[in-house]
C-alpha cells in the first residue's frame, strides 16, 4: 500500500474511532471499576471481552496519533465495528439502566450521553 493510502487509513480510523467512542479516558476507568461494567460481556469465567477491551480503549485514548502501532489501529476499528453493531441492537424503552447500555460503555459508547 503507498504511504499515502496508509495515512489516509490512518486518518479514518483514528477519526472513527474517536467518533464512537464518547467517553473520555477517565470516566471510561471509574466505569470500568463497577459491578455493572463488571457484570456484563462474554466471559469465559475470568474478565470478559468488552471489559478487556475497555482497559485497552483507556491505553489508546491516552496514546499520540503518531504512536500508534498496527495492533492499536486493528482494535481501534474492531472498537468501532463493535459499537455501530451494538447500536444497531438498541432495545425499545429506557436503556439507562440495562445490560445493553453498560455492555455499550465498556466499549467506550455511552448511548444516553
Amino acid at each position: 500500500m503507498a504511504p499515502e493510502r496508509r495515512g489516509a487509513d490512518r486518518d479514518g480510523t483514528v477519526e472513527a474511532f474517536h467518533d464512537a467512542v464518547n467517553m473520555t479516558a477517565g470516566r471510561l476507568d471509574e466505569w470500568l471499576a463497577t459491578d455493572e461494567s463488571k457484570s456484563v460481556g462474554q466471559s469465559d469465567g475470568g474478565e470478559s471481552v468488552g471489559h478487556a477491551s475497555g482497559r485497552r480503549i483507556v491505553e489508546l485514548l491516552h496514546t499520540k496519533k503518531a504512536d500508534l502501532t498496527d495492533d492499536d489501529l486493528a482494535h481501534m476499528r474492531k472498537v468501532v465495528g463493535y459499537v455501530h453493531r451494538h447500536v444497531g441492537q438498541r432495545p425499545d424503552g429506557d436503556v439507562t439502566e440495562t445490560r445493553w447500555r453498560y455492555s455499550l460503555m465498556n466499549w467506550g459508547h455511552d448511548h444516553v450521553k
